[in-house]
């Protein structure tokens, strides 16, 4: 037994060797000075009694009605775009939708000064109704509208656009616009800048220099159709690249778990981080009977109560853009105790992840689709709030991968119960405390901050450090840490 059990140890210790000879061969991850997230394993080495949670956001009540003639029960799949101090909202406008009449579709906008208060100004642009009284812009719908950042575009060029072809015009392809208020729109170029219809959520990535585009696309190389995400990107707007579909690894869609929408944008704090809210479509289940669905007294034309859905989380980065990564399997947005929230093809999300005030992040989700009380529901976060590293009470902690740094402190992200508590202590390249900022020398963190800088006796000045390689140990009680970040 003795010699097994050397034996055992022995084989124990070359594979630890192995793995600890593996991680120090790996080259550090360049921080910088950028913010960092714990919505993926980018930072992560090792977890202990810790783990990665997923932060469901709370409701803060409705941000729009579609209650106006021309928008109803089916109007919706929101993308909201801050402009400065502007928020601007568009949406598909469908209404009335009777059977054997042509559909009354368009793109209407709304505006708001703070991603809560939501006003539906009349822009006298297009005729619904017999009247031009109303907030449409275009004719037909599938408009994706976005911010351009990209340096040196003309001030009356920031906000973009591509719109789709009308309905069952899809030959005609797709189009790009620009605006300077965001309610008059120029065609850029008068031929399709690429075939088909889709389209998905635009930006300007300033990590990777050129616009991408995500879109839900019809993923038929298994045999079946699957809704999945693929990925295009061009250096100028116009010329777009092939899509392409991302590498979800083991966590890719299936058959009864399906990607219906999704608005990909690059997280303000962050750029460098793509977050994502897909829509998870589940067709082969239902939560009512067809009695309880009936009694709901949906739109007719709304399909019934199977194809229901929630709001799922995901993210990839700008270093990594064949891959999307779904850290987390669990809803992010639940449907929710009302039976209606239980009927096809309502809890999609809106494009758009928006600070709207003081550490408060909000985001928008569809709510009864089909009903007349079709609206978008306001939910919020807090800044960064996403997933956390969290630790029980007993304690837990988490070390990271080698990186290097440019700044002077190091600012957490971070609550803790009044029992909790948060140190940290810096290790070189060989896994040993660096003196004077050793776990003993770090002054506890307890509270509840967006930005709070760690201290080591006393001084957090970490210039003696810079441009070396370090690894952080994490010890937590209690807690919850959301980002880090070195200035």
């Amino acid at each position: 037994m003795k010699i097994r059990s050397k034996s055992t140890v022995l084989v124990w210790s070359l594979v630890w060797l192995l793995l600890v000879g593996m991680a120090q061969a790996e080259p550090p991850r360049e921080l910088g000075s950028r913010l960092e997230l714990f919505v993926d394993d980018y930072l992560i080495e090792r977890l202990e009694g810790a783990y990665l949670e997923l932060h469901q956001p709370r409701s803060a009540g409705v941000a729009i009605r579609f209650d106006q003639p021309w928008e109803g029960e089916f109007s919706g799949f929101p993308d909201i775009v801050r402009d400065g101090d502007t928020y601007h909202m568009y949406y598909r406008g469908l209404g009335p939708w009777k059977k054997g009449e042509p559909l009354v579709e368009s793109t209407c906008h709304a505006v708001s000064k703070d991603g809560i208060h939501w006003e539906k100004p009349t822009a006298d642009i297009i005729e619904l109704l017999g009247s031009k009284k109303n907030n449409a812009v275009f004719k037909g719908s599938g408009f994706a509208p976005f911010l351009d950042t990209r340096p040196g575009v003309p001030h009356s060029e920031r906000l973009k656009a591509l719109k789709g072809p009308p309905r069952l015009q899809v030959d005609i392809g797709v189009r790009a616009y620009s605006s300077s208020d965001g309610v008059h729109w120029t065609r850029i170029k008068d031929d399709a800048v690429y075939a088909g219809d889709r389209l998905g959520s635009i930006f300007w990535s300033s990590a990777e220099d050129q616009y991408v585009q995500y879109i839900r696309s019809d993923d038929k190389r298994s045999g079946e159709m699957i809704r999945s995400i693929s990925r295009a990107t061009s250096p100028d707007f116009l010329n777009w690249s092939k899509f392409e579909f991302m590498d979800f690894g083991r966590a890719r869609p299936s058959k009864e778990e399906q990607l219906y929408t999704v608005g990909v944008t690059p997280y303000f704090r962050a750029p460098h981080i793509y977050l994502a809210l897909a829509a998870r479509f589940l067709p082969t289940k239902r939560a009512l009977t067809e009695e309880q669905c009936q009694a709901l007294g949906r739109h007719p034309l709304g399909g019934g109560c199977e194809n229901i859905a929630d709001t799922v989380f995901l993210s990839t980065r700008a270093s990594d853009t064949a891959r999307i990564q779904r850290t987390f399997l669990e809803g992010f947005v639940r449907p929710g105790l009302e039976p209606s929230s239980w009927t096809s093809r309502t809890n999609y999300p809106g494009k758009g992840m928006l600070p709207t005030d003081k550490g408060e992040i909000s985001i928008y989700v569809q709510r009864d689709y089909g009903f007349k009380s079709n609206r978008m529901e306001r939910l919020v976060l807090r800044t960064d709030g996403f997933s956390s590293i969290r630790s029980p009470y007993r304690g837990g902690e988490l070390l990271t991968r080698l990186l290097t740094f440019s700044g002077k402190e190091l600012l957490l992200n971070y609550s803790t119960s009044a029992a909790g508590s948060i140190r940290v202590e810096i290790l070189d390249d060989s896994g040993v405390p660096v003196d004077g900022f050793k776990l003993a020398d770090c002054s506890e963190l307890i509270g509840d901050e967006i930005e709070r800088a760690v201290r080591w006796n006393q001084v957090s000045d970490l210039s003696p450090l810079r441009g070396t390689s370090v690894r952080l140990r994490f010890v937590l009680k209690d807690a919850d840490l959301y980002s880090i970040r070195f200035r």
